[in-house]
């Protein structure tokens, strides 16, 4: 197996462009797969990891519902935002600046094959780089992502997840607010789930902006640990 992941960090980029990315590195290990089954072969697949962000976009996963998004075209618009249809699970979401996403592209036959094991891995990668700044990052029940004081009227969502896997080769991945522009969420019922509100790292820490690449640094650095990978830098 192998557990080599390439990392690169994108930077500001736009949301089809980057889906565009993931599509090509999705079909590069699709391919060498196929042909491994073809020829009996067993050359090594890669793994990668996309660090990104993204200007002002809604995506709605294959099973949502477009009710959610609460703006028309003219106000998408107004707002400086884009929307898109595409072909993860969940339901609607938010990218912008301040928020750190990450998209690992992985062959899951090089780790585990349980697509609802590599979820609950990204969630605890989440929260335990959430735990190094002093925040108990929770999980919710039939909720997919990560979230605080789960069980309380005071329930917040801090990062939102969905995934595609074909062939146990996974795309898109997770959403964490670091800085995010909170009022964002406002124009959407987030991933259809109306009665919990959404949280920021750099809210929940009382200042006004967190470093970060130095989250990056520790999601990194926790997601190798719960992975057992080695992770390789790409360049930026």
């Amino acid at each position: 197996m192998n557990k080599e992941v390439f990392y690169k960090d994108l930077g500001l980029k736009d949301y089809k462009v980057t889906w565009d990315y993931q599509e090509e590195l999705f079909k590069s290990v699709f391919d060498i797969k196929v042909s491994n089954r073809r020829q009996n072969r067993e050359d090594k697949t890669p793994n990668y990891f996309l660090y990104v962000e993204h200007p002002h976009v809604y995506t709605l996963g294959k099973s949502g519902d477009v009710s959610n998004l609460l703006l028309n075209e003219s106000q998408l618009a107004s707002k400086g935002a884009t929307f898109y249809k595409i072909n993860r699970g969940g339901d609607i979401t938010y990218h912008g600046p301040g928020q750190v996403v990450g998209y690992p592209i992985l062959d899951l036959e090089n780790f585990f094959t349980d697509i609802h094991k590599y979820l609950r891995f990204l969630e605890e990668t989440i929260i335990m780089t959430m735990d190094e700044y002093g925040l108990k990052g929770m999980r919710s029940d039939g909720e997919t992502g990560v979230w605080l004081d789960v069980g309380t009227p005071f329930a917040r969502k801090i990062c939102a997840m969905g995934v595609r896997a074909s062939r146990w080769i996974t795309m898109h991945g997770f959403a964490f607010n670091v800085n995010a522009d909170l009022g964002y969420f406002d124009n959407i019922i987030p991933c259809g789930i109306r009665d919990k509100a959404v949280t920021s790292l750099n809210v929940e820490l009382g200042v006004a902006k967190v470093d970060e690449a130095e989250v990056k640094q520790k999601l990194l650095k926790n997601f190798a640990k719960k992975f057992e990978a080695v992770m390789i830098s790409q360049g930026d």
